[in-house]
């Protein structure tokens, strides 16, 4: 069985998921790293030398091969994965494959990503809360509809990741 995390960025994907797969005695990813990995590169390299498409591409290419493999694991994506080309389409087409959304409301997100904007390449450029909230919104709303096809969605609003995992796993078995 493989469970894939999605949900905005600063949503909790990938605290979550490692905790997840440790209960779970699952392996554990991070679509971020493996694209890292793969490319020799950090993500904000990427996006800088090759550019957004490039990005979405090897994304897409890298997010198949893990998903066709056997192995049991759970998967933290990057925020935008499940919205670009058939990606969506087909991580709901697998079999033994769960998708989970992490619903986190707007201006916890903010405050959340507030503290970390420099390192994340879409929205390092925003050094206003205001802007960073105005950002979020925009993309949220554009992504809501990928979003809101996952298997199952859990509301991750006040929830420690402890709580979170509960949740998760109390809904799949």
């Amino acid at each position: 069985m493989k469970l894939i995390l999605l949900g905005y960025m600063g949503s909790g994907k990938s605290a979550v998921g490692k905790k997840l797969a440790e209960t779970l005695q699952f392996d554990f990813l991070d679509l971020d790293s493996e694209i890292e990995k793969a490319e020799d590169n950090s993500i904000s390299e990427i996006f800088e030398t090759r550019g957004e498409i490039y990005f979405r591409k090897r994304e897409a290419e890298i997010l198949n091969r893990i998903t066709s493999e056997e192995k049991s694991l759970v998967l933290a994506t990057g925020g935008g994965t499940p919205c670009y080309g058939n990606t969506m389409e087909n991580l709901l087409a697998k079999n033994n494959l769960i998708t989970i959304y992490l619903n986190v409301p707007l201006d916890v997100l903010t405050e959340r990503l507030s503290k970390e904007a420099k390192q994340r390449p879409l929205i390092a450029h925003l050094e206003k809360k205001e802007d960073l909230n105005d950002f979020i919104r925009k993309h949220l709303f554009e992504r809501a509809y990928f979003y809101n096809r996952a298997e199952l969605t859990i509301d991750a609003e006040d929830k420690s990741v402890e709580q979170l995992v509960r949740m998760i796993v109390a809904a799949l078995f």
